[in-house]
């Protein structure tokens, strides 16, 4: 288990903290992540990696020459937010555009979306190449869906080198491109990881029993089987990474050429990789593979999880090359890098400077005031409840939500309270708590609930009367921009199945002339039945999607947030309308 926190809410700030004043000579830190504390002298393409915290040494242990620019660190296991995501990517850039990798997460792919699409409108070449390597995720057929875990290094690497080299965007993106298709990962874990602060890990494994198919955010695994022999996980790895759809399009075992990296994932100790090792490049050799520089140690974590993954990069001249290419950081180091083409750079600002308040109406700050009142509302039963939604999520997914759900509500509600006491209006107080929780929580939750809050802020404004039907309209907005965002639709067991009756039947009474509260009452249980609902339900969607049967039974965590919030906010709206 982890064993040494202050506060499991600082972690990762702290973790961060002292990481970048334990390695001043590769990082500096900005807001939501890392950078360079060095520049090429000539202008370059800027590699900008990231993801969540708690899996050292991705991400920020991989930026220096050679490799990152830039690591956006979220939360523990949740992304960073897009805000984070451009902060980042102001401070790397290094003006010959900039490259986003980083593995197939959903949280990641929002967030890393919606920062990359705002560079792009303010005339920057961005681009993105998404990590697939883990062969347990989807099928071949479907390659396109599977997660980024451990093969993170060998694009991160591809691409940093051929930054590096002098290489444009287009060829940068290429070689990238190419080294994720030639990269395929397998992970076994004995043992769940335990958050910091939690006293659980996020999932168990019988004793004897392996679980096979793990992801890196202590998902469960796909399978179980007894626990092999040193050997016998070896002869596991290397048959189902040498079947034949796993091995790269045009590409033979017999006389090829491959970069075997074996990743311990938080506690397994480098005598026990050796020993598997030394079974791989057996059976690897056997198959007629001639292996370069082979890598073993601790390369993509998972806090304390007994977890081991073997990597298998397929090279050709042009990756061999780029993986051999000097490189420099915190936690990877190869060959000489020529420090006379280096320069230390100078104060980086990576400040992001706060609009002022418009101009807001009296009605639309009593809005506010009601906003305010219940974000501090949706705060304390988000605590009450963490625990319980964090379980719901471990069964099948990463066991976050009540974390994140947390930290985004804590976040939001002490926006809301200082945007309202500064004068805001309802607008810009739900924009500036959407803001918040986005930061604070990460993850495709916080993505979600920033979404939410911010299109109904749009849709209530400053200054403009605030009414029963412009709320219900902004809530049915907000429905609208959630499923277009996150591409779900009701029946996937998201938290969308919990919103869509939520916002479709608010609208519907408001319509018919009934109050806002009487109209948010019927909402609010049509919200609580359809998250009950979910519980029979088959995840069609993130990572619950890959543990199939192991969701059935078990409410989405997402629906059953919303139905809480909602029934919340009833019962602030109650309060308000007796006291009127």
């Amino acid at each position: 288990m982890t064993r040494l926190w202050n506060e499991p809410e600082d972690f990762a700030d702290e973790m961060t903290d002292g990481f970048v004043r334990a390695n001043a000579r590769w990082v500096r830190r900005v807001a939501g992540g890392v950078t360079r504390s060095t520049a090429s002298q000539s202008p370059t393409v800027s590699l900008v990696i990231g993801g969540g915290s708690g899996h050292y040494p991705a991400f920020g242990g991989l930026v220096g020459h050679g490799l990152a620019h830039g690591a956006a660190m979220g939360n523990l296991f949740a992304s960073p937010s897009a805000h984070q995501v451009e902060s980042v990517c102001r401070a790397s850039d290094q003006g010959k555009g900039i490259l986003l990798s980083y593995g197939n997460y959903a949280g990641d792919v929002l967030h890393f979306t919606e920062a990359q699409d705002t560079l792009r409108s303010e005339g920057v070449d961005c681009r993105t190449v998404l990590v697939t390597d883990d062969i347990f995720s989807a099928p071949a057929s479907q390659k396109q869906k599977r997660r980024g875990i451990a093969g993170d290094l060998t694009v991160f690497k591809v691409a940093g080198a051929a930054a590096s080299a002098g290489y444009d965007i287009d060829g940068v993106e290429r070689v990238a491109i190419l080294a994720n298709e030639r990269t395929r990962s397998m992970g076994v874990a004995f043992t769940g990881c335990t958050l910091p602060g939690a006293s659980e890990p996020l999932f168990t494994v019988p004793e004897g029993r392996m679980a096979i198919g793990l992801g890196i955010h202590g998902e469960p695994g796909i399978d179980e089987v007894d626990i092999p022999s040193a050997d016998g996980l070896a002869e596991l790895f290397v048959e189902r990474l040498l079947s034949q759809d796993e091995i790269p399009e045009g590409v033979s075992a017999d006389g090829a050429r491959v970069v075997p990296i074996l990743n311990g994932l938080g506690s397994v100790k480098n005598e026990e990789l050796y020993i598997v090792y030394d079974r791989i490049a057996d059976l690897l050799g056997d198959a007629g593979i001639e292996l370069l520089d082979p890598q073993v140690g601790e390369f993509c974590t998972s806090f304390d999880m007994a977890g081991v993954s073997l990597t298998l990069l397929w090279v050709d001249d042009e990756l061999e090359k780029l993986w051999a290419a000097p490189a420099d950081t915190p936690a990877f180091r190869t060959g000489s890098v020529d420090g006379n083409d280096l320069v230390v750079r100078g104060d980086i600002d990576d400040s992001i400077a706060e609009a002022e308040l418009p101009e807001s109406s009296d009605d639309s700050r009593r809005a506010a005031a009601a906003v305010t009142e219940a974000l501090s509302a949706v705060k304390e039963i988000i605590a009450d409840n963490a625990d319980e939604l964090g379980r719901l999520d471990a069964i099948a997914g990463d066991g976050d939500h009540g974390i994140g759900m947390k930290r985004g509500s804590n976040a939001a509600a002490a926006a809301a309270q200082l945007a309202f006491v500064s004068g805001a209006g309802v607008e810009s107080t739900l924009a500036r708590a959407a803001d918040a929780w986005s930061d604070r929580a990460g993850g495709t939750s916080g993505a979600i609930w920033g979404v939410i809050l911010r299109t109904v802020g749009s849709r209530l404004g400053d200054t403009q009367p605030v009414t029963a039907t412009a709320i219900a309209e902004g809530l049915v907005a907000a429905k609208e921009a959630v499923m277009a965002f996150g591409k779900a639709q009701v029946g996937d067991k998201t938290m969308v199945d919990s919103l869509v009756p939520f916002a479709d039947t608010l609208a519907e009474r408001v319509s018919s002339g009934e109050s806002l509260t009487d109209a948010w009452s019927v909402a609010a249980d049509a919200a609580q039945e359809a998250a009950d609902g979910t519980t029979a339900m088959m995840p069609k969607l993130g990572r619950a999607r890959a543990h199939g049967e192991k969701a059935v039974g078990v409410a989405d965590p997402g629906a059953v947030s919303l139905s809480l919030i909602a029934l919340t906010i009833h019962e602030v709206l109650q309060r308000r309308s007796a006291g009127s």
